[in-house]
Parts: structure tokens; C-alpha cells; sequence
């Protein structure tokens, strides 16, 4: 603003230089001057008492009282970058539908405004000291999507029992990440997971492995939910290189111009391109790769576009019009309903002031107009036109939904999309024989393995559109149990069920503190041992999610 100010008085200094009157530079420097002395009233104004930024003291005292009020039983704590956000969205609907009255701590300031929008209570606590206050709080248990440097600094509160969930399984190494031996158990979906803690054997005993299945897939269709005429919808969802040399991370690399140009010759097929949001952070190649499969896939819909073969397609004419206006509409409804709806330049506060006290059947209505945003999303576009997504709407889930068949890589999205039960393909860059391939990673098992050079594609889809014989169907179904463990109960129950169980842990614990500092006669500063001794009963009672 400095600059802005002097603008002013630099042209009128100019103009005089140029044409040699003086005038022209006292009134650019008066101007400039009036300028700065309103721009200092503006900003005199932030010392007035109301203005004022609270002190640490007057914030923590605040904090203290919330917790206090608000008695969280259970939370997920999340620290990571600005391209991280998605492992902690994945988790927030079934926080949010957890007995108790759930929380999220943040550490990092930007993170907050990456967050999904939720109607659970969210708190950035930046400072190492100030987290420690949640020691005396009733939180008796923190689940965590994401390993992070920031992680071992929220482990040291003893009153608190950790649950690892990761932000997805799959069959690389990060899966089986050391650093889960820290944690007091280790969530995960099922049986393959549990196998591969005990094989890596890195220090996670399996007494503290806990299967809960996934609960975010229940809003996936079951394969027997798509309609099979009409063009063959093929997602190509990669992941991204990871933190290793390892050529068989992503496919985009050494495979996906050559299997999109593949997909994109079949005059049946809409192609969906939804990279993993890291895509090329780690090698630059990787993110070249990427634009280059977007310029064809655009390049594929403009030919489309000019061809009578599929010209507009439908949507057209007066239904196009139609479902363009419903599509702004629950554009309109949603941005309303969630962060979006803030004033431009919204800080963080604001929007933890506002998610923290969401209106009543706020979560209810988000819900419904998130799945008409899609439904609209979804009829608006010709049926024959390919999609780039690289945004957070649509999301995964709704693509897969929308998919006849997968193709991905060794990662978490093949054992999110099995629960569907529909065909998909692995792309092995890993240099090892198919055979080997599958042996090595058990989400391959009941896919159909693609080589680097895209071979394999047009017989891929003669499956799908069962022109030839599904070889894969029964060991779908059969690896869909062993990755996610069974139907029934619902994964939603048994992630309940282990979330009560371990705060009953934490509460015992706070029992036996009690007793012992009872015994020696300690005396427990700012009432711990009475908030030690209310929090197990609290905790105990169950108090259901909507109670809270």
C-alpha cells in the first residue's frame, strides 16, 4: 500500500521533470501525503480496545473454558502441507457420526482453510505448550490419518490413547510405516492389512491391530447400480511418485500417455483423468507427464466436438439449457452451505467461528446438496465428453460411482473401489514379471494387469461390456472381504465400536492416575484429579453425537 500511496507523487514528480512545472509535483506529493495520513487514521482505529488482537492469556482462558463446556470425548488430529488436507477430509463424515462429541485439532493456520466443511468443532493450536492443555481436557482418544514431524509433540499427553487410520491402504511400503509402533493401536480395514503389519514386522504387535473396515466407501454403488448401456466410463486415477526412486509408484511416468491414447482411440469410451493431487511434487517429470495426458484428452474432446458422430450430444438444446441452470443452482446452494459462502479474504478464524457452530440440520442439508451438486454435475456433461478432474468436486467416490472400470496403480484407490465389486486394471511399471506382480501385492490379485505400453486395453474392455467372459468376478468379491473385511456389521459400527473401546482404555487409566495420586495424597494442580475422575464418567456414559 506504501507504493500505491506514492504513485501519485512520483507521476506529479515525472510530469514536472517532463515539462518543467513544479506544481505538478506538490500536488502528486500532497496527494500522496493525504493518502498515508488517512491510511494511518484507518489503521489507529486497530488500537482501539474492541480491535484489539486478544493476548495468549485471554485466548487460553477462553480455550480452557470451551473444553470445559464442551467436554470432547474424541478428536483427530491432523499436521501436514497444503496439498495434504484430503487424508484429513476422508475422515471428517465418520468423525463426525462417532458416539461422543468428536473434535479436530489442527496445528498448522492455512490447514484450516483447506478443511472440508463440517460441523465439527475444529481448533489450530500452533504452539507445542498450548497443546498440552488438552492433557487436562476430557479427550480420551485421537485418531490420526497422516504421519507428520508434529505428530510426536500431540503423543506425549499420556490421558490421551492414539489410534493410527492412515489415509488409505494400499500395498506400498508407506502403508507399513515404522512410525505406527508409536501409536497405542493401529485401525485398519482388514485381514490383508493385519498380514502386512505382521510381515513387515517393524515393531507393531498384532494385539494392536484393530480391523474396522472403511467406513467413508458406504456412499460407492454397488456394481449392480450402473447402467451398462450408453458409453463405457473409464476413471484413470494414478497416484502419485512417492518419496522413493521406485518406478512402480505411478504410472503416469512411464504409462499414461500410452494407455490413455489407448483409451481415448475406442469410439465407446468417456474417459475420466483424476490425478493424485501430489502428482509431480516430488519429480517434475511426473507433473510433464500429466499436462501432456490433459492436452490430449483435450485434444480428443475437440475432435469429438467437430465430428457429426457425436456433435453436441445430449444434453442438447433446451434439456442442456436446463440442466445448466440446475447445475448453478446447487452450485449456489452448496457454495451457501459450505466455506465458499465466506467474504473474500476470510481468515481462519472466521471460518472456525463459523464450522464450529454450524446452523441446526446444517450437516443434513450439506449432505443433500453435495449429492445434488454431483447428480447435476453429472447431467450436464454430453455423455461422450472426457473429463479432467483435478478439484475436490467431484469428488473420487462420485467419479467411481460413475465408472464401468478403473485403472490405477498400487495404491489405496484400487481397495476403496473394490467395494463396488466392479472390473479394474493395475498398471505394473514395477519391472517385475506378472507373476511376481501378483504375488507381491495382494490388491492385484483380482486385476487385470496392464504393461507399460498400454497392451491389453481394448480386450479390457471387451470384459466390461461383456462381450468376453469376466475371469476376475468371484476373486473380486473374494479380495473385497480380505481388503475390507466383512459386510457385516457395518464398518461404521465396528469404527464406533473401537473408538469406545480404546477411550474405555483411556478412562482406566485416568482412574488408576487418580487412585494413585489419591494415595499418595498429591495434590493435582487446577483440579486434575476431579477432571480425571469427571471425565472417565462423562466418557463412560456414551453420550450419543447428537446429544452433544
Amino acid at each position: 500500500r506504501l507504493q500505491l500511496f506514492g504513485f501519485t507523487s512520483t507521476t506529479g514528480l515525472l510530469l514536472s521533470a517532463a515539462l518543467d512545472r513544479p506544481e505538478y509535483a506538490a500536488a502528486g506529493i500532497a496527494f500522496s501525503a493525504a493518502l498515508a495520513l488517512i491510511g494511518t487514521a484507518v489503521l489507529a482505529t486497530w488500537l482501539l480496545p474492541g480491535r484489539r488482537a486478544p493476548r495468549d492469556a485471554q485466548v487460553l482462558a477462553w480455550f480452557d473454558q470451551w473444553l470445559a463446556e464442551y467436554r470432547p470425548t474424541v478428536g483427530m488430529y491432523f499436521s501436514g502441507g497444503p496439498n495434504s488436507a484430503y487424508q484429513a477430509n476422508m475422515w471428517l463424515s465418520t468423525l463426525a457420526a462417532l458416539d461422543g462429541r468428536p473434535l479436530v485439532v489442527l496445528r498448522e493456520r492455512f490447514m484450516v482453510q483447506k478443511l472440508a466443511p463440517t460441523d465439527v468443532p475444529i481448533v489450530c493450536i500452533p504452539k507445542v505448550a498450548h497443546l498440552m492443555r488438552l492433557e487436562h481436557s476430557t479427550l480420551n482418544v485421537l485418531i490420526h490419518p497422516a504421519n507428520s514431524g508434529k505428530t510426536s509433540q500431540i503423543l506425549r499427553i499420556p490421558t490421551i490413547k492414539h489410534a493410527f487410520t492412515n489415509h488409505g491402504e494400499s500395498d506400498k511400503l508407506s502403508s507399513c510405516n515404522p512410525y505406527a509402533k508409536a501409536y497405542d493401536e493401529v485401525w485398519v480395514a482388514g485381514p490383508a492389512a493385519r498380514e502386512r503389519y505382521a510381515l513387515a514386522d517393524i515393531g507393531v504387535e498384532d494385539k494392536d491391530v484393530v480391523e474396522v473396515g472403511r467406513p467413508q466407501l458406504d456412499p460407492i454403488r454397488h456394481a449392480s447400480e450402473l447402467p451398462v448401456e450408453g458409453m463405457t466410463t473409464v476413471l484413470y486415477a494414478p497416484t502419485w511418485e512417492g518419496w522413493t526412486d521406485d518406478p512402480g509408484n505411478t504410472s503416469v511416468l512411464l504409462a499414461g500417455e500410452n494407455i490413455v491414447r489407448q483409451l481415448l482411440a475406442d469410439p465407446d469410451v468417456r474417459l475420466l483423468y483424476k490425478p493424485h493431487p501430489m502428482t509431480g511434487s516430488v519429480d517434475p517429470r511426473a507433473r510433464a507427464a500429466s499436462r501432456r495426458i490433459k492436452a490430449m484428452i483435450a485434444a480428443a474432446n475437440a475432435e469429438r466436438a467437430a465430428s457429426p458422430l457425436y456433435g453436441e450430444g445430449p444434453p442438447t438444446g433446451t434439456e442442456a439449457a436446463v440442466a445448466r441452470a440446475r447445475l448453478a443452482r446447487c452450485t449456489a446452494e452448496l457454495d451457501r452451505l459450505t466455506a465458499t459462502a465466506f467474504r473474500e479474504g476470510a481468515d481462519e478464524l472466521e471460518r472456525m467461528a463459523l464450522q464450529g457452530r454450524p446452523e441446526p440440520g446444517w450437516a443434513q442439508a450439506l449432505k443433500a446438496a453435495t449429492e445434488a451438486w454431483e447428480e447435476a454435475y453429472w447431467a450436464c456433461l454430453p455423455q461422450w465428453r472426457h473429463q479432467v478432474i483435478t478439484g475436490s468436486r467431484p469428488s473420487l467416490y462420485s467419479c467411481f460411482n460413475q465408472a464401468h472400470l478403473l485403472v490405477s496403480d498400487v495404491s489405496s484407490v484400487v481397495s476403496d473401489y473394490l467395494s463396488s465389486e466392479k472390473p479394474y486394471a493395475v498398471v505394473n511399471t514395477t519391472g517385475l514379471a506378472e507373476d511376481a506382480f501378483r504375488a507381491a501385492y495382494p490388491t492385484v490379485r483380482a486385476a487385470t494387469v496392464l504393461t507399460p505400453d498400454g497392451s491389453g486395453v481394448a480386450e479390457l474392455l471387451d470384459i466390461v461390456r461383456g462381450k468376453a467372459p469376466d475371469p476376475y468376478a468371484s476373486a473380486r468379491r473374494e479380495l473385497k472381504r480380505y481388503l475390507l473385511g466383512p459386510s457385516t456389521p457395518p464398518s461404521l459400527v465396528r469404527f464406533n465400536a473401537a473408538a469406545l473401546a480404546l477411550a474405555a482404555r483411556a478412562e482406566e487409566r485416568r482412574r488408576r492416575e487418580a487412585s494413585r495420586q489419591r494415595t499418595a495424597g498429591w495434590a493435582l494442580p487446577g483440579g486434575l484429579a476431579g477432571t480425571l475422575e469427571d471425565t472417565a464418567s462423562t466418557a463412560a456414559s456414551g453420550t450419543p453425537r447428537s446429544a452433544g
